[in-house]
């Protein structure tokens, strides 16, 4: 049996989406195959060796009994290869095969953890350091799609330091660029959080003060009328692509509450569009994972614009959602992989992956 590292949570607004995702993907690992540890960072950084009941990741009920916590981290020595265990006086080494860090958006998505299991020499689950930080960064990765011919919405990038100096024109050079609605995001942030839908030069000014309260540096796009599609793909080199989903939010725009709070958002496995459009969406998401350096795992999500039909990338995502409502593990279930099985294939590709790298 192999040992598998399981972290949740971390410092980061998707600190407890994290913890529902851990909890679904503890809930399927195969026990029969893997010898299963959790490390939980809090959200001020701390990190503890949890012995408890996984059901009790959501909201933060892990850290409720301290009996079922031991201070631990993650060991940069290659010679440990896992994590190191403060037991009282004494000192733990636990090996470890393979983590999958299930955690999202800043310090555990954006190549962060990656480089740290990297130096590690611990195998992952997911895209490697650099693949993860570009993804992550949405100016960088519309920037790279822009290069390679990718189509997308029309967007406009600017810092905090500029926004404070000239923010006012920025926000004209928008209303002119891209029209209304558009929408707002901060650069570096998951699960829609920071994100907003403007309808004004002046409401697009405020908005852009709250998404800079998230992140240094915010993207603003054009609105897209069309269908919001998502697909999921697995591989290394040779990629799988599972069912193509279509998501009609329950909101004005798939925000944090259509995503995780609100069950009235309807998901369309497979979606609504004709064979030869889900494959084309294929085909895409197939040459972004590549473009991306994206290995193990990535949901790729589009739009399919209205007025032309043409399918527009909106955003790749390294480490997607895992819990029972979320879309990649539906979407591969779909194309015939089990929860189960899936987590077995990522821990083996990561695995693979490390052993092709050396």
């Amino acid at each position: 049996m192999k040992n598998v590292l399981i972290v949740f949570g971390g410092v980061s607004s998707e600190h407890d989406i994290s913890c529902i995702s851990a909890t679904s993907v503890l809930k399927n690992i195969p026990r029969d195959k893997y010898n299963v540890y959790m490390l939980g960072i809090t959200k001020d950084g701390k990190s503890y060796v949890y012995s408890g009941d996984f059901e009790k990741l959501e909201n933060d009920g892990w850290l409720s009994d301290k009996s079922l916590l031991k201070k631990a981290v993650i060991s940069s020595s290659r010679e440990d290869h896992g994590i190191i265990v403060f037991e009282g006086d004494t000192v733990k080494t636990v090996y470890i095969d393979v983590c999958f860090p299930v955690m999202h958006g800043k310090n555990g998505e954006d190549g962060t953890m990656q480089g740290l299991l990297t130096v590690a020499g611990i195998p992952f689950v997911g895209c490697g350091t650099t693949s993860s930080a570009i993804c992550m960064d949405k100016a960088i990765t519309n920037s790279l799609c822009d290069v390679n011919g990718i189509k997308q919405a029309k967007w406009l990038y600017i810092t905090k330091y500029d926004f404070e100096a000239d923010g006012r024109n920025f926000a004209k050079k928008c209303a002119e660029y891209l029209g209304f609605p558009c929408f707002v995001k901060p650069a570096n942030t998951g699960s829609s959080v920071g994100v907003r839908k403007s309808a004004d030069e002046d409401c697009l000014y405020e908005d852009l003060k709250y998404a800079l309260t998230f992140d240094s540096k915010v993207v603003v796009e054009e609105g897209i009328a069309g269908a919001e599609i998502e697909s999921a793909v697995l591989g290394n080199g040779e990629t799988f692509i599972g069912a193509v989903g279509e998501i009609v939010p329950c909101n004005e725009f798939y925000d944090y509450e259509a995503k995780y709070v609100d069950g009235s958002t309807a998901l369309h496995i497979p979606a609504r569009i004709s064979e030869e459009k889900q494959e084309e969406v294929k085909q895409i998401a197939s040459k972004v994972y590549k473009i991306f350096g994206c290995s193990g795992l990535a949901r790729i999500d589009f739009f399919i614009r209205e007025s032309d039909g043409a399918v527009l990338l909106n955003e790749p995502n390294t480490i997607p959602g895992f819990t029972n409502i979320s879309m990649y593990p539906m979407l591969m279930k779909e194309a015939g992989i089990s929860y189960p099985d899936l987590i077995d294939k990522l821990l083996c590709l990561a695995i693979d992956r490390q052993k092709e790298e050396k």
